[in-house]
């Protein structure tokens, strides 16, 4: 890469944004080159083939760069009253997105081709109001969602394409309930963050006006329940023989996450190899057990041992999946199910199991982000207390597989400095843009949709090391795992040891 501009004092902000622009755009075009991977155009469908250019790291890091010094930019020369209410107007973009998605606009697009439909012709296929839909669809065309390319005449975009079940538009419309399934989960997950996600925003606020609720981190008054009318949890509410749909829809969403996650959920990102042959792992609330599924299939040489923890429904399910997919796991007792619950001590048999391990690994991924401080507090404890009973405070650890938000500004000391170095900014462009790239929210708005469902939150480091101190344990590093086209994976871990104090 070549070496950033050094910006001169008498330069304006606008014109140290445009070096950099400049500066970045001619590096992604020459990485495009040498890798042989073209930028895909907007109008292009989207496909995992046309993002092949950002598997070059030097490539993905200007790609970055471009959109955040671009909408850094755009923050700076537009009128400020714009800029406030594009953020206003969120929930009016949310709601078109809705219609137009429920209402098979996508997959009608996408059978017209990119010479587009007449919004007549789409609404002669859905049943809705050509004139009302016009409007709707116009408005997302502002952001790049559809392009307009005649008077009433719409078609794709890469980012619309991404919308699209890949059914036929009369399959969609006419089982509207089962579109998600055989897909990879992207259209469920923007379906199920259009809808109950959505309901939930709009009583945020009612949710902290509430001196009731406003400290509160009791999952049943989340900003969900409020939506809802019922002091109910967001797993109350689906196991309701009537939501049945938006169950199944939220389950076939968790594969989408898994597809915007890239690899293998961040699990690969903690050195497996150097733990001793037979380490035991207790994946607490581990589901049907696929985190440990793939450590055992992955790391086969390692010998590890493994104890699924969940619900008694659910461990059931596991048993039956790795009969499936490693049954001779299961002949060899490789793997243990057990029905527990994570706010409880651990068994007697797991602190037998605890006490005769070279060392154990308490794996919980995603887990901690479904729950407030006050609950997670509970269950860190009862696994720093495990490691008590089992005599291993020296070399118990604690995983927590999660996403690690960056703050909005640069850390200081060393901190800081490894965050330059990982490409959070580097030189000229550290000075100036934010350290988080500031249109890559994700993140954020991960963090934000745990608060509406579940009250509780996503976590920065230093809340981990908070959060962690309290409970006998003691941060020691964050893995973090590069995914897909080299960008950073939502998920990254998290690892603590008993803390040096307590031992």
């Amino acid at each position: 890469m070549s070496p950033s501009p050094t910006p001169s004092e008498s330069q304006t902000p606008i014109r140290h944004l445009l070096a950099l622009l400049t500066q970045s755009i001619s590096t992604l075009e020459t990485a495009c080159q040498t890798s042989n991977t073209p930028l895909p155009a907007l109008s292009d469908p989207f496909s995992p083939s046309s993002e092949a250019f950002r598997a070059n790291p030097e490539a993905a890091e200007a790609a970055r760069t471009i959109a955040a010094a671009a909408l850094q930019l755009e923050a700076v020369v537009s009128p400020p009253h714009l800029s406030l209410h594009r953020l206003v107007a969120g929930p009016y973009r949310a709601a078109a997105l809705r219609i137009c998605f429920e209402s098979g606009v996508n997959e009608i697009l996408r059978e017209a081709g990119p010479q587009g439909l007449q919004v007549r012709d789409i609404a002669a296929k859905n049943g809705q109001d050509p004139q009302k839909l016009a409007r709707f669809m116009r408005f997302l065309t502002t952001h790049h969602f559809y392009r307009e390319v005649s008077p009433d005449v719409f078609a794709h975009t890469r980012i619309s394409s991404m919308l699209d079940t890949g059914k036929t538009s009369e399959e969609v419309l006419a089982n509207p309930d089962r579109k998600h399934e055989g897909t990879i989960g992207l259209t469920a997950l923007a379906a199920h963050h259009l809808d109950e996600t959505f309901k939930a925003a709009a009583h945020a606020w009612d949710a902290l006006a509430d001196p009731a609720t406003r400290t509160s981190g009791d999952p049943a008054n989340a900003p969900l329940a409020l939506s809802l009318g019922r002091n109910e949890t967001l797993w109350q509410y689906y196991a309701r023989p009537e939501e049945r749909a938006r169950r199944e829809r939220f389950a076939i969403a968790m594969t989408g996450v898994k597809a915007l996650q890239g690899g293998e959920e961040g699990l690969v990102a903690y050195p497996w190899p150097s733990l001793p042959a037979g380490t035991l792992i207790i994946d607490v609330g581990g589901g049907v057990g696929t985190s440990s599924l793939t450590l055992a299939t992955k790391f086969p040489d390692r010998k590890f041992k493994f104890v699924v923890q969940d619900f008694e429904g659910v461990v059931q399910q596991g048993k039956e999946l790795w009969k499936e997919k490693l049954p001779e796991a299961v002949s060899a007792g490789q793997v243990t199910f057990q029905a527990h619950d994570f706010f409880s001590p651990q068994p007697a048999n797991i602190i037998s199991m605890i006490a005769t391990a070279p060392q154990t690994i308490f794996l919980l991924k995603q887990i901690l982000h479904d729950w407030s401080d006050e609950y997670c507090v509970k269950i860190l404890e009862q696994l720093s207390a495990a490691a008590a009973a089992g005599g291993k405070v020296e070399t118990a650890k604690v995983l927590l597989f999660e996403a690690v938000l960056p703050l909005g500004v640069q850390a200081e000391g060393a901190e800081g400095a490894e965050e330059v170095k990982k490409g959070k900014g580097n030189g000229y462009g550290a000075k100036i843009l934010l350290p988080n790239y500031g249109g890559n929210e994700l993140d954020y708005a991960g963090d934000f949709a745990m608060f509406l469902l579940f009250n509780a939150q996503e976590r920065s480091k230093p809340q981990f090391s908070g959060l962690l101190a309290r409970t006998g344990w003691e941060l020691r590093a964050v893995h973090r795992q590069t995914g897909l086209g080299g960008e950073g994976t939502f998920i990254q871990c998290v690892e603590a040891g008993i803390s040096k104090s307590d031992v």
